[in-house]
């Protein structure tokens, strides 16, 4: 119930791409000279959005059935338990992989193992491999339900058969169901007829036609400048002691805003949070093929926001992963080191 400028700046970058063109029904929103200010108790006051007319297009977004999946999860504790975790749930994708290979059936189409506990969604930013209890996460993606049932019978047996310290299945017995994906695509709205039925009577209604969208005729990025050579040390602090962050999920892509709690701050932001070195400390969930970075400034909040475009591994409930939507991403990039002046570096020191 909180209401701050912390609170509501997170929810405006939350779940959006282009600050300066977030596409609605009725209007093309600009958040980038959006300000906050903070009135009273649980009271913000939030001005300075900008609009453009609605586009000449609908958003459509439509579902498809695309093969099977199926999640198992497990408890593993004890000395190395996140290693232990690894090698089983190795083990028992090698050994279903074998029996598909002895009865004709097909490969999988896709695994994830992530050993929850040991930050194993942190990726080469992880810092705990010596716990001693995980929960072991297993996902597949096959065309073929049955060959998915073969996998459930495998990971059933493993708790008697398998290393010590494997303990109950989390939700029993795994199931397989539908993989069900996303796909959102542009429709003129000239090519769709609106209609409304009211007490059996079908009505035509007119929709104006909207306008073109023109994105090279948006504002060039805002740049907030780099801190002066002669106070750049190589003093850093993590992320989370300059800034706020949230994150969230468009289809396959997530975004992560970032909201600086002082203006002074953002010379070093800037300077540390490029599209490259962002793209560098998330490389463990960006698609190797197609995923990328792209940053754009909100200067009226003190902040930017950053699109990972093909980072959920298919997002949704079409993800394998247990994290399908980046909610966890602004936590991760929290951690990231900035390099600051020893000034600020003492002043966050001597506030703690």
């Amino acid at each position: 119930g909180l209401v701050t400028c912390a609170t509501v700046g997170e929810q405006i970058v939350y779940e959006i791409g282009d600050p300066r063109a977030y596409l609605l029904p009725d209007v093309v929103c600009d958040f980038t000279q959006v300000t906050l200010e903070q009135v009273g108790e649980h009271r913000v006051s939030v001005s300075g959005a900008r609009g453009l007319p609605p586009t000449d297009s609908y958003k459509v977004s439509a579902t498809y059935p695309d093969g099977n999946r199926i999640t198992a999860s497990f408890l593993m504790g004890g000395i190395d338990a996140p290693a232990k975790g690894q090698v089983v749930a190795d083990a028992i994708l090698k050994k279903v992989a074998g029996l598909f290979q002895q009865l004709g059936m097909a490969p999988f189409r896709d695994t994830s193992v992530e050993v929850l506990g040991s930050e194993s969604t942190y990726g080469a930013n992880a810092r705990r491999a010596d716990t001693r209890e995980v929960v072991v996460k297993i996902a597949a993606l096959h065309d073929d339900k049955k060959a998915l049932g073969l996998f459930a019978r495998e990971i059933a047996q493993a708790a008697t058969g398998m290393a010590p310290g494997l303990s109950g299945l989390v939700g029993g017995r795994p199931k397989p169901f539908p993989r069900i994906r996303l796909f959102s695509t542009l429709v003129e709205k000239s090519a769709v007829t609106a209609t409304v039925d009211l007490d059996g009577n079908t009505q035509s209604v007119d929709i104006p036609t909207g306008q073109v969208f023109d994105a090279s005729a948006l504002p060039q990025d805002t740049d907030y400048g780099t801190a002066n050579d002669d106070t750049d040390t190589d003093t850093t602090v993590p992320l989370v002691k300059l800034a706020w962050a949230r994150s969230g999920d468009k289809g396959n892509h997530a975004n992560i805003g970032v909201i600086a709690r002082k203006a002074e701050y953002l010379p070093y932001l800037n300077a540390a949070l490029t599209e490259q070195s962002v793209a560098t400390y998330m490389q463990h969930v960006l698609d190797p093929d197609a995923g990328s970075v792209h940053r754009w400034s909100m200067p009226g909040m003190n902040a930017f926001n950053f699109l990972l475009k093909n980072s959920l591994g298919g997002g949704g409930i079409a993800s394998l992963r247990i994290d399908p939507q980046g909610k966890a991403f602004a936590q991760q990039l929290l951690d990231m080191p900035v390099k600051v002046s020893n000034e600020i570096a003492k002043t966050l020191t001597e506030n703690e």
